[in-house]
């Protein structure tokens, strides 16, 4: 099954797990063009996020919702540093965890543990829809936020369920660093260097125009597009795209909305023709 993808050029606009999807698709034999969609960061003020990890070490939350892998990753950061992570560990440990998708069940793997239940849906609707279903009434709740997003919503929705919600912001971005990376992007596409792009994020899609849209380079982001194969990876993705006028080419099969299945889809569809540098 190696070599799907020999001598396809691939975009992928991935930051927390660009390593895994690069090596993933390198593996399948594609040329693979990293584009950083931003700089990660560790909070600028690392006490709330040491206070928080102290608290639940101390008495450990009833459940834990991890809305990112980045997130655990950074907690876990700042715990080694703090030199209490068997503590942390063992603190997570007690409690139930709630994974926003796959990739905070992967972070959780990593360090020995298993989330109890993963949304079908990632996003913070699809977390508020979960826990709806299960009885929170004086339940204390570690919440692990992530940047650029409004999560009053989310909270408010534990909160009516009874239960008091503790956060924690572990890191932030900082996306004017990646720009430059982003403008090179759409020329690659719009020079028709690209085979495919890969988006796996629907804040992939609104960097992509807000940025274009900064650097005056809408007309020319909406061009390359026309021009260059888009690939999804699941329904959230492909309805961002569609807000924006714009399509989805590539798609999982069979609802398997992860890198892998997406990677066959690419294969499957990208296959039918050549590459571009070898026509």
């Amino acid at each position: 099954m190696a070599d799907r993808l020999n001598g396809y050029r691939i975009l992928i606009l991935e930051t927390r797990e660009e390593a895994q999807f690069s090596r993933l698709l390198a593996e399948q034999g594609a040329d693979v063009l990293q584009c950083p969609m931003f700089t990660i960061h560790d909070a600028p003020d690392p006490a709330p996020v040491e206070a928080w990890i102290r608290r639940f070490i101390a008495s450990p939350f009833d459940d834990l919702v991890l809305m990112t892998g980045e997130g655990l990753r950074r907690l876990m950061k700042v715990a080694r540093r703090m030199d209490v992570e068997r503590e942390f560990i063992a603190a997570v440990g007690q409690a139930r965890k709630f994974a926003r998708g796959p990739k905070p069940g992967r972070a959780l793997r990593e360090i020995g543990l298993e989330p109890q239940l993963t949304t079908e849906k990632p996003t913070s609707e699809g977390i508020a829809e979960m826990l709806a279903r299960l009885e929170l009434t004086g339940h204390r709740v570690g919440l692990q936020l992530y940047p650029d997003k409004d999560h009053r919503a989310l909270i408010g929705a534990i909160t009516a369920q009874g239960a008091k919600v503790d956060t924690v912001l572990p890191y932030v971005y900082d996306a004017k660093a990646a720009d430059a990376n982003i403008v090179t992007a759409i020329d690659e596409m719009a020079q028709k260097r690209i085979d495919a792009i890969a988006l796996t994020s629907s804040g992939q899609v609104r960097r992509l125009i807000e940025v274009a849209q900064a650097h005056h380079y809408e007309d020319r982001l909406r061009e390359a597009l026309k021009a260059t194969p888009i690939a999804s990876v699941g329904p959230v993705v492909s309805d961002e795209l569609k807000s924006h006028g714009l399509r989805t080419d590539i798609y999982p099969a069979n609802e398997a909305f992860f890198m892998k299945p997406l990677i066959s889809a690419m294969a499957a569809t990208l296959g039918k023709s050549a590459p571009r540098n070898a026509r």
